[in-house]
């Protein structure tokens, strides 16, 4: 299992201890320290809308202006790949599957 995110992030928190509690041996890969290139996105992408994937919430969408540029698929998947705030945390890779994001129900079942 690899979980990609940031420490900090208290989605991301929540989901290493749901993990953790599971006692589930995983590796953690932080957007700080190791950035997700385009290939590795679009890898996601094939199992994971970039609706789901792409964080249009967050304070980094924002402060980019991103909305301002109505960007297509792909200037969207460039944008993930140069700033990786904007993916949706946590991104876990398992047994094949690409989960995105915390909902502890959801984990129940895959888990």
């Amino acid at each position: 299992m690899k979980i990609y995110g940031i420490k900090t992030c208290s989605t991301v928190r929540k989901a290493l201890k749901f993990i953790k509690e599971k006692n589930i041996d995983f590796d953690f890969i932080d957007y700080k320290q190791e950035r997700v290139d385009e290939q590795k996105i679009r890898e996601w992408l094939k199992q994971v809308d970039l609706k789901v994937l792409f964080n249009n919430r967050g304070k980094k969408y924002r402060d980019l202006k991103l909305k301002d540029l109505n960007l297509d698929d792909n200037g969207k998947i460039e944008w993930l790949a140069k700033e990786n705030y904007l993916i949706k945390r946590p991104v876990i890779e398992y047994n094949g599957q690409v989960i995105v994001g915390f909902t502890e129900e959801k984990y129940k079942e895959i888990f």
